[in-house]
């Protein structure tokens, strides 16, 4: 299972070019002997505070997180799909694993994008209730809003630190959106592209292991932004930004494959 994201052609560019810092996709962090997932400093969800947010139990052994879209999709990561043959998708979970009812779904119903981190699963028909919804795209008006300093929520299982035991309990962190160029000082300009969105950790408030795949949602509008794909490999709480799949660069492709779309 790879553990980091090597860019090579970092390799070639020349020393003022390369990234100050390496990233980690948060499946892969260090884990505990259990499933997990992990939102650092957050705190508990309601009941139905996040019915869109899924958890994905995929058969190879790894957790993510995921967001239903549709009566029949859910958005994740790509590199959460990995080689897996199927996943258990756990949908309207407050505590972790004591879902509102589950489904198991086939590799034969993963959809990769072949050129970014982000991917869809078919899942059989649901039915939308207050405990388990669908989260809203964006519409096409907003594909060049870059959101900065938009104020957004991520939700997930696990951990309030890095390294600390592991709840089953939802938790959910506020996180403030940030420009491309802030996180690329990070990062380099090579790995944040126009697909990328990022937040800022602030007092170690951020996504972690296990995460990768959930959903980045505005306060404003509620609507889908970001899909989780990377943090510092130093750390989650170092104060690094997190970085996700931003939806909007992605909604010609989402609706190419199911037909979802707002204009």
């Amino acid at each position: 299972m790879k553990v980091f994201l090597t860019i090579l052609a970092l390799a070639v560019a020349s020393a003022a070019a390369a990234p100050k810092a390496s990233i980690a996709y948060p499946k892969d962090l260090a884990k505990t002997n259990k499933i997990e997932g992990r939102i650092t400093n957050g705190y508990p969800a309601e009941e139905g505070k996040a019915p869109y947010t899924v958890g994905l139990g995929f058969s190879a052994g790894w957790w993510c997180g995921g967001s239903i879209i549709d009566h029949t999709w859910v958005l994740t990561a790509e590199h959460c799909i990995g080689d897996a043959e199927s996943v258990t998708v756990y949908f309207g979970a407050t505590w972790r694993t004591n879902a509102q009812f589950t489904h198991w779904v086939g590799n034969g119903d993963f959809i990769k994008n072949p050129s970014a981190d982000i991917a869809l699963i078919r899942i059989p028909h649901i039915d939308f209730y207050h405990m388990v919804n669908k989260v809203e795209l964006p519409s096409y008006n907003d594909r060049y809003n870059d959101y900065n300093e938009w104020w957004a929520v991520a939700c997930g299982w696990g951990g309030t630190y890095d390294g600390s035991p592991l709840p089953d309990y939802m938790q959910c962190v506020d996180l403030q959106i940030i420009h491309n160029s802030e996180c690329a000082d990070y990062y380099g300009h090579e790995l944040i592209g126009d697909n990328r969105i990022c937040v800022r950790v602030v007092d170690g408030k951020g996504t972690c292991g296990g995460d990768s795949g959930g959903p980045l949602v505005t306060h404003d509008g509620s609507k889908l932004v970001g899909v989780t794909n990377f943090v510092a490999s130093a750390g989650c709480q170092i104060g690094a930004p997190a970085g996700f799949q931003r939806v909007t660069y992605h909604l010609d492709w989402i609706r190419d494959h199911t037909g979802i779309a707002y204009y």
